[in-house]
């Protein structure tokens, strides 16, 4: 029902597929997205499963009821501040709500698995980021327990311009209100694609990456902005700091002032399209990758006095590369000890 996932089944409709399952646990997104495809595509069948992907048993009915032959995750808690809040909640959607799906995926005979992750991945400053690139570490172990011949991908990618919650649509509001516009900091860059590039671009790392490939999309130039912003207003007509003002209000927790889409040494070129590339994420942290899952799904369901400080500590460990922003260590004013594995 998300921005990305919606925009994935109209372009798949387009094939002409035996049948098509949105799956999500918001109904009314889910209505939007059936409304919208068969509007376009009326003879494609279509079913829709109300369902969380953090319930295993209510998945594995769907799944063996379907047994779907391609399975696109863009299931997600994406909006970085209120993750930083509320780490538990990313943690058992991304993390384990993604793990459900791929032995979901495993179990029923899935012979593509595309895990939609983001460039927040990237030396994540925030637990989308941390919670994402351990997803992708899901899905890439996965891919060595997958029969021979099927493909387990993690495609990556950053902004999509007009999705949901995204600053374009703000933009626009805070326009048609008269201002201010509101932006975080004049130098914050972002990367930027449509909602339509994206998607055919997953599609295609989909039918052809490689098994346990983590795609990369080309996304260009990063784009300021507050560029974009003096843009949208001088497209509405209006002249910015004359007749709307550009507000700064500063950067919020976990943000970075720009987004990466590799780790030093991770970029290559692929086979799969001239704007698809492969990342080869270096392994997990410091502690068995096993036995941090087992102790972080724990930790996700901890009181509210213990929980942001052990969920932040073991994605840490997990997550070498990961920084947690200011609102996770101010508030608990201490360092992540690290658990060496044995022998290092």
């Amino acid at each position: 029902g998300g921005s990305i996932g919606s925009e994935i089944a109209r372009q798949v409709a387009t094939f002409k597929p035996a049948r098509i399952v949105l799956l999500g646990r918001g109904e009314n997104s889910l209505w939007e997205s059936e409304r919208a495809l068969r509007a376009i595509y009326p003879t494609q069948p279509l079913s829709l499963e109300l369902c969380d992907i953090r319930n295993p048993h209510r998945l594995a009915q769907v799944f063996d009821r379907w047994k779907p032959g391609v399975v696109f995750h863009a299931a997600a808690h994406k909006h970085v501040p209120y993750l930083e809040v509320h780490p538990g909640e990313a943690v058992e959607n991304n993390i384990f709500g993604t793990r459900n799906v791929v032995e979901a995926s495993l179990a029923s005979g899935v012979h593509s698995f595309v895990n939609i992750s983001t460039d927040k991945a990237v030396n994540p400053t925030n637990v989308l980021g941390a919670t994402k690139r351990v997803a992708e570490h899901l899905v890439t172990a996965a891919s060595s327990r997958a029969p021979e011949g099927t493909r387990y991908v993690s495609v990556r990618f950053g902004n999509v311009l007009g999705s949901r919650g995204s600053v374009i649509p703000i933009f626009r509001e805070q326009i048609r209100l008269g201002g201010p516009i509101t932006v975080t900091d004049p130098e914050m860059t972002r990367y930027f694609m449509t909602i339509p590039e994206a998607s055919q671009l997953v599609l295609q790392a989909g039918v052809l990456g490689a098994n346990g490939q983590v795609c990369v999309l080309d996304m260009g130039e990063p784009v300021r902005i507050v560029d974009l912003a003096e843009d949208m207003a001088r497209l509405s007509g209006l002249t910015p700091g004359q007749d709307i003002e550009i507000q700064f209000t500063g950067i919020r927790p976990g943000e970075k002032l720009y987004e990466e889409l590799f780790t030093d040494g991770e970029r290559a070129r692929t086979d799969v399209h001239p704007k698809v590339f492969e990342a080869s994420p270096s392994p997990g942290g410091v502690c068995d990758f096993d036995v941090c899952l087992h102790a972080l799904q724990g930790a996700a369901i901890l009181p509210d006095g213990r929980r942001q400080k052990e969920v932040l500590r073991l994605l840490k460990e997990i997550i070498p590369t990961y920084t947690p922003s200011p609102i996770g260590l101010g508030r608990f004013g201490e360092e992540f000890p690290l658990r060496r594995k044995s022998g290092s």
